[in-house]
């Protein structure tokens, strides 16, 4: 290469413009569709999965159904199994929500009956969801075994304490907190997970608001009446 021809290279090299950075706004608005795609994939995923299960469930059903290519949904997420992974995670976290309300300060009577209305609505409005944790759960949770053993078992062992603590002061009849809790989980989760058995039987469901209050103001009347002290 001749100096003259490097020169000139060298030259068209400084006139070059500096690579422009992002600015913070359009940073936040990349985020926000990231977001908002992310999200729109576990819909997505949520609404195959609780249809067909891990294993009759398809990337391509999944992808359709977002309204994205399959080369787009795997730079979200890696495998079929990760997607329902976070699926499940997603779910769990809002199962959860309204036992991580209780605390010892509360009326246990009161915390009880708020527990009870939050998961007949979650149970209403979240039916595929629910039916999607029972399936794994049944199924004996092998990719979600570990939540299992660990957030789960951690939050529900704190909260033991707090049914206990109610119980210690006189608050609470004197139950076994682990059955409560079950019983608590069973009763609402009932009208999503079988709803096809409560229509079949009932002819309504919850999404019916003379049944949805009917069936709280029963549970309600059920439940306390089990936990009131004597």
């Amino acid at each position: 290469m001749s100096v003259i021809r490097k020169g000139k290279e060298t030259a068209s090299e400084g006139k070059r413009k500096p690579q422009r950075v992002p600015s913070a706004a359009a940073l936040n608005r990349r985020m926000r569709n990231s977001e908002k795609k992310r999200a729109t994939i576990l819909d997505a995923a949520l609404s195959t999965f609780s249809k067909y299960g891990l294993h009759g469930a398809s990337i391509d059903q999944i992808a359709l159904q977002a309204d994205v290519s399959k080369t787009n949904l795997f730079y979200y997420f890696s495998s079929k199994e990760e997607l329902y992974v976070s699926v499940l995670r997603e779910l769990l976290d809002l199962w959860l929500k309204p036992l991580r309300a209780f605390t010892v300060e509360q009326d246990p009577i009161e915390a009880i009956r708020d527990y009870v209305r939050v998961k007949l609505e979650f149970s209403r409005d979240h039916p595929a969801e629910s039916r999607l944790f029972c399936m794994e759960v049944m199924q004996g949770a092998p990719l979600m075994l570990t939540e299992l053993q660990q957030p789960l078992h951690d939050l529900v062992e704190n909260k033991i304490e707090v049914i206990q603590t109610w119980i210690d002061q006189g608050k609470l009849a004197p139950v076994e907190p682990y059955h409560l809790v079950f019983s608590l989980w069973a009763t609402t989760q009932h009208y999503a997970d079988f709803r096809v058995q409560v229509e079949a039987v009932a002819g309504k469901t919850l999404e019916d608001p003379g049944f949805f209050q009917e069936t709280l103001s029963s549970l309600e009347t059920i439940i306390l009446n089990g936990v009131r002290p004597r």
